[in-house]
Formats: structure tokens, sequence, C-alpha cells
């Protein structure tokens, strides 16, 4: 398995919430499956901005 690039993935992180995983891609993906979530890359500026992680915020962002 190659290393994880840390410092790439944080250049292309959305996500300006402060954890320990930012730049960690597979663990923030991991997390927030298990939340019923999804990452903030999934979102635009402004549907990251409010934290509703939540799929119904996802499709509601992308008027679905």
């Amino acid at each position: 398995m190659p290393d994880c690039k840390i410092g790439e993935n944080k250049k292309h992180c959305n996500c300006t919430y402060p954890c320990t995983r930012k730049g960690l891609c597979c663990d923030c993906v991991a997390y927030h499956r298990r939340s019923g979530e999804i990452p903030a890359c999934y979102f635009g500026p402004e549907g990251e901005k409010s934290y509703d992680r939540s799929v119904e915020n996802y499709l509601k962002t992308k008027g679905r």
C-alpha cells in the first residue's frame, strides 16, 4: 500500500472543520461512513459551511 500523501490531500481538502483527519482521506471517509454522513469534499462551499454532512443535506445542496 502506498504512503498517504497527506500534504497533497490537504491542498485539495475544502473542509473547514478542525479535526485530526484533515488530509487523511481514508480515515475521513471511514469516519463519515460510520456516522451515516458524507465528507466535506462532496459539498460545495455553501454546503460545507453548514457542517451538516447528512445525506439529506447533500441531496438538497445538489438540488435533488
